[in-house]
């Protein structure tokens, strides 16, 4: 452990302190109050620290220790169901000893409750050989959720035994090189360095997300990365909401990155009533909160990034697919600006530091499909899906710009859309996938050989109907030819039929794959139907007239699939009688 230190000048949120023999990276306790910072900057014996906390009320000369260790996460039972803050520490824990709704400053909380007793059961046995990686246990940490203790390390197991253990009683040991160790539940990882795997996978599964604007028009890869920019009050909480409830991960990691109070407030008071629509079971017993408000110290906002991706990837370890949330980088990217300001670092594009691009970077590519350390093959994957806030919604900004060059979907928000109540507001002709090539063999094999050409053929319709629109705000949609006018009818039964979608729903706030593809063949199939009434020469109106039409606008409430055929089936008899 490093020499005790003493403060020497403050500057907000940055703390630079005389301590010899200290190390980059480790966290450190500052003032009388010891509140919790970490070094980020060595000069000499003088260290710069970023304090997490408020620090107002700091003098020179007060007192600076480090505790030799760099900022790490607690990893074991308990993770679930916890709302935590930047540095995780459990909020609920704090209320109940503090008997307030502040966070008292300088408290130290443990991250998980060290007093609980967890049914271990194990599943390996005396004498084993084992490798890092491998699971030597399990524990039921919720109705929803195994969690699998994995070893920290290589050898052979001398003893284990089932049974009640706090996280931090001995439920193992293993010899390695003539020494022996003792095996806890608990065990912590410096949340700046990715955790190993043995294998990354090419992202040709998708992760089904229930949005049939996403899965069919801008998938996105099981172990991929997404941004959802949009100005204020677009839906970027809602979307994000949305994909936690309905994609097809075992896991939900929600990291609340300095939003606003309210909309924080609004994420802790709905995520633990709602429900699973899998299981029927609360949410939150696959959900991990971690809560940094905009008022919050801006150096936990910026650690709370790297808190919720290292929690992801542990669960990622056990063999499950983990969703990342972060709203919103943008506010990460603020507390960035501010710290390098405080530091006088030459700054970058309008004030970020030059090193924006790269932390992104890092961020995001601790997203992936994996196969885990261990012995037997396991396979896990952490989705990161980060919503960006740019002022106004301009998208030419910084954060915007650097993130779309390291994320493979770019989910555009559109507020129009979301002031004429068009859920999901996500606008299809700004939006792209760069995933749309590997995922093809993927949605040729499990949904249908014709579904990629019938999403290339509804997307040139909509891009279609947008040239259109032009011509019809100038001349009236009664000059356009008839063949154009039918387009005008198509996309709109694409737009009102099949990309909104009712979240008040119970059968359409989520859409299999396979019932995607019924609806927009539905639709699709009446385009064509529609287009060779005309060539017989019917005319338009009498196809506008026809009843079949109200019915499609109705299939997205449809719950049995064999209706599907019937409502097919009438679809093509009710042109046959026009004839």
């Amino acid at each position: 452990m490093a020499k005790a230190g003493k403060i020497e000048r403050i500057s907000g949120p940055v703390v630079e302190a005389y301590l010899p023999d200290a190390r980059l990276y480790d966290v450190v306790k500052v003032g009388n109050e010891k509140l919790l910072g970490e070094i980020i900057k060595i000069t000499g014996t003088t260290s710069v620290i970023q304090v997490y906390e408020d620090t107002s009320g700091l003098k020179p000369e007060e007192p600076v220790v480090s505790t030799g260790s760099p900022l790490s996460v607690e990893l074991g039972p308990g993770i679930l169901q916890n709302i935590y803050d930047g540095i995780q520490r459990p909020l609920q824990y704090i209320e109940e000893v503090t008997g307030g709704v502040y966070i008292t400053r300088g408290i130290d909380a443990p991250a998980l409750d060290k007093k609980k007793k967890w049914e271990f059961k194990a599943t390996a046995k005396k004498g084993d050989k084992i490798k890092k990686g491998d699971v030597i246990g399990t524990v039921q940490e919720t109705d929803l959720i195994e969690h699998r203790i994995m070893s920290p390390m290589e050898g052979r197991i001398e003893s284990i035994k089932s049974g009640k253990y706090t996280i931090e009683e001995e439920v193992a040991s293993v010899s390695f090189e003539g020494k022996k160790y003792p095996l806890t539940m608990v065990q912590r990882w410096f949340v700046r360095k990715s955790r190993p795997v043995v294998e990354k996978f090419p992202p040709n599964i998708p992760l089904v997300t229930g949005q049939r604007i996403i899965d069919t028009f801008f998938p996105i890869a099981k172990g991929g990365t997404a941004a959802i920019p949009g100005p204020f009050g677009s839906g970027k909480t809602v979307t994000q909401q949305s994909l936690a409830k309905y994609s097809d991960t075992q896991i939900v990691v929600y990291v609340g990155c300095g939003e606003r109070g309210n909309e924080m407030t609004e994420v802790l008071k709905e995520f633990p009533h709602l429900k699973d629509p899998n299981t029927g079971k609360p949410l939150m017993m696959r959900t991990v909160l971690i809560a940094n408000t905009s008022n919050m110290p801006v150096a936990a906002r910026e650690a709370s990034i790297y808190t919720g991706v290292t929690i992801a990837e542990y669960f990622r370890d056990m063999g499950y697919d983990v969703a990342l949330m972060a709203d919103s980088t943008s506010r990460w990217a603020e507390a960035m600006r501010e710290i390098g300001g405080r530091l006088e670092e030459m700054p970058g594009e309008e004030g970020y530091p030059a090193y924006l691009a790269r932390r992104l970077a890092e961020f995001y590519e601790r997203a992936g499909r994996v196969r885990c350390l261990g012995t037997e093959d396991r396979y896990g994957s952490v989705s990161i899906i980060g919503a960006v806030s740019p002022p106004g919604g301009d998208i030419s900004e910084p954060v915007s710009q650097n993130t779309l060059r390291v994320t493979k979907v770019f989910l555009a928000l559109d507020a129009s859309l979301a002031y004429r109540r068009h859920f999901p507001a996500i606008n299809w002709l700004k939006s792209y996938t760069l995933y749309t090539d590997a995922l093809e063999e993927y949605f040729a094999g499990n949904v249908s050989s014709d579904f990629s050409k019938l999403t290339k053929d509804a997307m040139v319709l909509l891009q279609k109907e947008a040239e259109l629109q032009e011509v019809v705000q100038l001349v009236g949609p009664d000059a356009l030819p008839e063949k154009e006018q039918a387009i005008l009818l198509i996309t709109k039964m694409l737009r009102e039929d099949y990309l909104q979608q009712n979240a008040f729903s119970d059968v359409d706030a989520r859409c299999e794959l396979s019932k995607q593809y019924e609806m927009l063949k539905t639709i699709m199939r009446f385009g064509e139907r529609t287009n060779s009434a005309l060539d017989l020469g019917v005319q338009l109106k009498r196809i506008q007239e026809l009843e079949v039409i109200a019915q499609i606008g109705r299939m997205k409430e449809i719950a049995d699939m064999k209706e599907f055929d019937k409502l097919q089936k009438k679809e093509d008899s009710s042109f046959d009688k026009l004839r």
